[in-house]
């Protein structure tokens, strides 16, 4: 693992993804400033070099570098904006990364004004799930300029086994939404076609196995489709995260005048599981919306 000895980093948002990542920075020998919504969470991961702060604010005091890992826009603009936010104690010369997805058009204007008080913004979303964040095997895809990527560099290199420089501010999050795309409807096929199988009284398992072997092999067969075997659901990544994630993805769309059909029929599907009350399971659960009755 790549070392961070004597380098003090902010950390805030100490979820499914956040608290393996703060975790394997804390081993590469980082010092944390950490906070969360929940205070719970700060009292399991305190212990030397995991220092809890009351508010976004203290973090900012106490570190030049800050990650964020943050369930969507309005939870990153709270932290940014609100009172007791970042932005009340950011020091000139600071950098605050943020790794969630975030929509594209409130990326960019959080890096403008971070600018006009001499601070860099690098949005640097990531892919490879709760998995990815606990063995370090991140994708992390970057937006900002050089000098913050730059700066960045040694986070990434601690959090991910692959990092992209995307372009300009705001354009990691728009290789994220594409990933989302990606990743959505692969699950929605996968789904589609081991429910097929099942129906037609094929085992899907060795549908599954024997795909693998072809052109259709896939990762997300390959791990998901085991999960929609054995249907077990235990979030990885979750059916309200990719449904989130559609819906920016298709904002975005709209904004630039490109349509996503395929992409809006695949959130439907989502949608209809998070209606259920379903949406804090694993979005490889998609399959229960198309074997599974309402609950």
């Amino acid at each position: 693992m790549k070392t961070l000895d004597g380098v003090t980093l902010g950390f805030i948002g100490l979820g499914l993804m956040g608290r393996p990542m703060c975790l394997n920075l804390h081993r590469a020998g980082a010092h944390l400033i950490v906070h969360n919504r929940s205070r719970r969470v700060l009292d399991e991961l305190e212990r030397p070099g995991i220092v809890p702060a009351r508010t976004p604010a203290d973090v900012a005091r106490s570190a030049q570098i800050i990650i964020l890992m943050l369930t969507d826009t309005p939870a990153v603009e709270n932290v940014l904006y609100a009172t007791d936010g970042l932005m009340e104690g950011l020091q000139e010369g600071s950098l605050v990364v943020d790794m969630g997805t975030t929509a594209v058009a409130n990326t960019r204007e959080a890096a403008t004004r971070l600018n006009l008080t001499g601070s860099d913004y690098v949005d640097a979303p990531v892919s490879g799930g709760e998995i990815g964040a606990i063995e370090g095997k991140l994708t992390i895809m970057a937006g900002g300029e050089p000098d913050a990527i730059e700066r960045a560099r040694p986070v990434f290199e601690v959090l991910g086994s692959s990092f992209t420089h995307i372009g300009c501010s705001g354009s990691g999050q728009v290789a994220k939404a594409a990933n989302q795309i990606i990743v959505g409807l692969n699950i929605g096929a996968v789904a589609e076609a081991l429910s097929l199988a099942e129906s037609a009284g094929v085992d899907p398992a060795k549908v599954r196995q024997a795909l693998m072997g072809g052109f259709a092999a896939s990762r997300i067969l390959e791990v998901h489709g085991q999960r929609m075997i054995d249907r077990d659901f235990k979030p990885g990544a979750k059916v309200t995260t990719q449904c989130k994630d559609l819906k920016q993805a298709i904002e975005l769309g709209a904004l630039n005048h490109q349509s996503l059909p395929a992409t809006e029929l695949n959130l439907s599907l989502y949608q209809s599981l998070v209606d259920r009350g379903q949406g804090e399971l694993d979005h490889s659960a998609l399959i229960k919306a198309l074997r599974d009755g309402p609950e």
